[in-house]
């Protein structure tokens, strides 16, 4: 019975809108008082050791090094670039958001932080071009979402914080082939769109001397992704180590290479980011301590055997925690599901024999889906409050990119390969 007190005092704190890490620490606190299997004692030592975690580190260090670069003129030199390269197609300035939130979603490990860097400059520049302000606002929104599916991915390290088993190097290697098929799906729709509608493209030929030069200019910002993944698999440094050197290069490339990181954007960059790891760690802390007691619980095995009594079929098992996570994702904020679902469902699906890196990428993208559907939607939060759009209204012009993420999230599920090819070329 205790346990039903938790959860419904957890979801009588969320409808309320109190925020996620101190709603989960409130019920808690109520299951303690109640006399619940794990005491207070426990919990607070639980929330303690729940924190003494090396790869929980990376997590400030890459939220930081997404802020540094952003202030650092990386973003404007990847827009460029990408409008350079793909700008004279058919809905090129769409296309050239798609690509910018890749190459920024390498860079910041954030959805939300991939919106507000590529927004801020891609939305205006669409609206010159003639395209309307629900289609550009919509498509970066959606877009955004890249930004935790291309490594590397502030989710995926949640993902190995909760599941010890999973290395975030190969978690980081898993998410490429995922990201790639979400942005070409979404490109795809831009290009069906923009032919019927006639949106134009920059009007500007194509120049291999001007994609050069772009190149060229945003070669610093493109080593990010490299010296991350290189320097992980090379042996070099640890994902967490990975993260502090990004800081480090960060700085100095927007510093002292581009000269465009100032005291005051460095400064910013150091608030915006405690004020966004301190949420974040609320929630691992408070969130881990309630999958503990859920395990304890024994939620686990009720849940294997709602699950399993539907179907013994993993394609049925796998639709309907899709399916699950989707929903999950629509009202729970990200990080919280990570830490709460992946210790209860990476054990049910594993018995089928699915792989705890695919079944990882998956729940992330099935989970950062939520970034753009109501009523959590941080990324649509995000770009109406760049925009000033309604939000009502931007809801209903993200179908068509949402679908696109669906149909990529489907071939993901279901052809494991896509997560997997990647890390098997590197000994997985």
């Amino acid at each position: 019975m205790l346990i039903f007190l938790l959860l419904g005092a957890f979801a009588l704190f969320v409808f309320l809108s109190v925020p996620i890490g101190v709603a989960i620490g409130m019920a808690l606190c109520l299951y303690g008082f109640a006399g619940g299997e794990m005491g207070l004692e426990y919990i607070s030592q639980a929330i303690f050791s729940s924190m003494n975690s090396f790869p929980l580190i990376a997590i400030p260090f890459f939220i930081l090094a997404g802020s540094l670069m952003e202030g650092g003129g990386l973003s404007k030199r990847l827009i460029n670039l990408s409008n350079a390269m793909v700008g004279h197609f058919t809905g090129g300035l769409g296309i050239v958001t798609v690509l910018t939130c890749i190459f920024f979603g390498a860079i910041s490990g954030s959805a939300i932080a991939t919106v507000a860097a590529v927004g801020t400059i891609m939305i205006p520049a669409m609206q010159e071009q003639g395209y309307p302000l629900s289609f550009a606002t919509a498509l970066t929104a959606a877009a955004g979402v890249l930004g935790t599916i291309i490594p590397p991915s502030i989710p995926m390290i949640m993902y190995c914080v909760a599941l010890p088993a999973a290395s975030p190097g190969n978690m980081f290697m898993g998410g490429i082939g995922p990201g790639l098929l979400a942005g070409g799906l979404l490109i795809l729709t831009v290009y069906y769109y923009a032919r019927k509608e006639g949106y134009k493209n920059n009007s500007a030929s194509f120049s291999l001397k001007n994609v050069l030069k772009c190149g060229i200019d945003a070669i610093w910002a493109l080593f990010v992704p490299v010296i991350i993944i290189g320097g992980i698999y090379g042996g070099v440094f640890s994902a967490t180590e990975a993260a502090v050197v990004a800081c480090v290069y960060g700085f100095i490339v927007g510093k002292f290479v581009y000269k465009e990181l100032t005291i005051s954007a460095s400064a910013n960059a150091f608030i915006s980011s405690a004020i966004t790891v301190s949420s974040i760690l609320i929630v691992v802390a408070t969130g881990s301590v309630l999958g503990k007691i859920l395990t304890v619980e024994g939620v686990p095995s009720m849940v294997e055997q709602a699950l399993t009594s539907m179907s013994s079929n993993v394609i049925v098992l796998l639709i309907v925690i899709n399916l699950i996570l989707l929903v999950v994702g629509c009202v729970m904020e990200t990080f919280t599901a990570i830490i709460i679902l992946s210790p209860i469902l990476y054990p049910i699906v594993a018995q089928y024999g699915i792989n705890v890196y695919h079944f990882g990428i998956m729940m992330i993208f099935n989970l950062s889906v939520g970034f753009i559907t109501p009523p959590v939607g941080s990324n649509l939060f995000v770009a109406c409050g760049i925009t000033g759009m309604k939000f009502e209204a931007l809801v209903k012009s993200i179908w068509p990119f949402l679908l696109a993420l669906i149909v990529a999230l489907i071939l993901v599920t279901f052809v494991p390969q896509i997560t997997l090819f990647l890390p098997g070329l590197f000994g997985l």
